[in-house]
């Protein structure tokens, strides 16, 4: 695979996970300030992804690595950890019932 395509599909993957995390962040800014307080950490959390997030579009947008094949397993990983920590927010969201 061609350095610029991996980062194009790495780069669309990330928005991907960009706009579901924005959703629910969405939905939980909604909430009561006493139901913001339980889900402090939780909201926090999501913030501090998207702004991760927002740091690795930009990068592969400007400076797509000529060796990324070291980054690989290293944005797997940084995935795996988006996918874990949304369900944690979609759990949450179910626990205080919030529905979309």
């Amino acid at each position: 695979m061609e350095v610029k395509d991996y980062c194009r599909n790495v780069e669309m993957e990330l928005t991907i996970w960009k706009s579901r995390l924005y959703d629910i962040i969405r939905k939980m800014d909604r909430a009561s300030t006493a139901d913001k307080e339980k889900m402090y950490e939780d909201i926090n959390g999501l913030h501090i992804l998207m702004s991760e997030l927002e740091e690795r579009i930009d990068n592969l947008r400007t400076a797509c690595p000529t060796d990324w094949k070291p980054d690989d397993e290293e944005i797997k990983v940084k995935l795996d950890d988006l996918q874990s920590r949304y369900k944690e927010a979609q759990n949450v969201l179910v626990d205080y019932d919030f529905g979309g």
